[in-house]
């Protein structure tokens, strides 16, 4: 058994290491968290329902079996390489520098407007609570920003607490969403089984080929990620070369289990089921919880809202400031001083989150713009890129010959699983990126994926550039043989 390091004890000439003070059901936690059930089924189900029919159930078992072919190969790759940052680490270790830094820059731009929209999301739902039924732009802004301030002080106050509230969060959250769906099944079915393989009258959906079902299908893309946020934190979790790779894929499971019976159980209770596809219009989780259960769960209902998408804030920039963090500490980005700087008694890069914190107000003050469009798109795009870099990277390593397992081995299915997982991650990568022309909508709407990833590309080679030389070995070769996992 791979010895528990005390990161406390660092030689001088190692480089510094954040502290452990995460257990396996800390870093389960915080990936389910950040995936997080509720933002996974509310933020695409409608989306889903009016692309493909109710039929659009079965993206969710497809995507969720892709993702943990994705989730296992990121497991071997978190066993060999514990560090700060998961997908950069990941990536620099198994094909060099470029790779990862490639995998950090869409990292740290994804999951940075990754929590703009969730603050914005959960300012709106919060908004409604207290009764204001159609807030303003700014309205909705204010509170994010506030949403922001307080989940960046959370993150910056210690781990105890950020695992509290993390736990109460998924609590609220598992209870909630099994809860109503027990609720929806056995008191309000509306509707056969079989209404799940129906199109409900969606032109070309029958097809699961087609093109509604490959839009369900990216959809559906948007609600499985998020599980890598505990190979982020690796470094702080007791034991991480058996533990990280264990909470990765167990918390992706467990939230697409949740999800999908949350999915069907909703489905199942939808009034007038074809007539609700045909409009193509409304909110559907809440107008169906609404019909069943009355305007009286519209507040409860808000709440858990709320309560979703900000413990998946929570998450989220646990993750993205390591990520920040660790290619800080490489010397990787520009203020690598300042970015790379722990603060205190547990040790936190504080100066990361709280610039993860200004990044995220600064795009919810664009809310309302086509510019903020155009940037939301790039929130998935960037997740994907990201993962398909060292999961692309793990399986040339293998073509070539040079991959090592670590203590978490998927043994003689390491190979085949690595290979799938790299053609599942290119594939929906394209899917998601691919632009579905809209009529009505501006030309650069419909191209957002691509434009934000050409721009953002452009601007990240510049930096690479400016920083490659100062950029220092990867951090497996510069920790002593003492402090390397075995």
């Amino acid at each position: 058994m791979a010895e528990s390091i005390d990161t406390t004890a660092v030689v001088a000439a190692a480089p510094e290491r954040l502290q452990r003070g995460f257990s396996f059901r800390s870093a389960l936690s915080l990936a389910f968290a950040d995936v997080s059930p509720i933002a996974a089924v509310y933020a695409i189900f409608t989306l889903g329902l009016f692309a493909a029919g109710p039929q659009f159930f079965w993206a969710f078992p497809i995507v969720l079996i892709g993702q943990l072919l994705v989730a296992a190969v990121f497991g071997e790759l978190a066993s060999r390489w514990p560090y700060a940052g998961s997908v950069y680490q990941w990536s620099r270790h198994v094909q060099g520098t470029t790779w990862g830094w490639v995998a950090a820059w869409a990292y740290m731009w994804g999951l940075t407007i990754a929590l703009g929209t969730l603050s914005y999301a959960a300012g709106g739902f919060l908004l409604n609570i207290f009764g204001v039924s159609e807030p303003h732009r700014w309205q909705i802004t204010s509170v994010a920003v506030a949403i922001i301030l307080v989940g960046t002080a959370v993150n910056m106050v210690g781990r105890q607490v950020l695992k509290v509230m993390v736990a109460v969060s998924i609590t609220c959250e598992v209870v909630g969403s099994l809860g109503l769906g027990l609720v929806l099944l056995i008191f309000y079915r509306e509707n056969p089984f079989s209404a799940l393989f129906s199109s409900a009258g969606i032109p070309d959906a029958a097809s699961w080929a087609s093109g509604p079902m490959l839009l369900a299908i990216a959809y559906v893309g948007w609600s499985f990620l998020g599980f890598e946020a505990a190979g982020s934190v690796a470094e702080e979790v007791d034991e991480p070369e058996r533990n990280v790779p264990k909470a990765i894929i167990l918390a992706l499971l467990l939230v697409g289990l949740v999800v999908m019976f949350s999915a069907a159980a909703l489905i199942l209770s939808i009034p007038n089921l074809p007539a609700v596809v045909a409009a193509q219009s409304g909110d559907v989780v809440a107008d169906t919880l609404t019909a069943h259960l009355g305007i009286g769960v519209t507040k409860p209902l808000l709440a858990m809202f709320v309560i979703g998408f900000v413990s998946s804030f929570l998450a989220v920039q646990a993750a993205v400031s390591r990520c920040i963090w660790g290619a800080a500490r490489d010397h990787s980005l520009p203020g690598s001083k300042v970015l790379g700087g722990l603060a205190g008694p547990e040790r936190l890069p504080v100066n990361a989150i709280g610039l993860t914190a200004v990044v995220a107000i600064v795009f919810v003050l664009l809310a309302g713009t086509q510019f903020y469009n155009i940037l939301v798109n790039f929130n998935i795009i960037g997740f994907y890129i990201a993962f398909g870099v060292p999961v692309i990277g793990a399986a040339l390593a293998r073509l070539t010959g040079r991959w090592k397992p670590g203590p978490f081995s998927l043994g003689k299915w390491g190979a085949p699983v690595t290979y799938v997982a790299a053609l599942w991650i290119i594939f929906e990568t394209v899917n998601v990126a691919w632009p579905r022309i809209q009529p009505g909508q501006p030309w650069y709407i419909n191209w957002a994926s691509v434009l934000t990833t050409v721009v953002l590309g452009a601007v990240g080679v510049v930096i690479y550039l400016s920083v490659r030389r100062g950029i220092r070995a990867p951090i497996a070769e510069r920790f002593s043989d003492a402090e390397v996992p075995q």
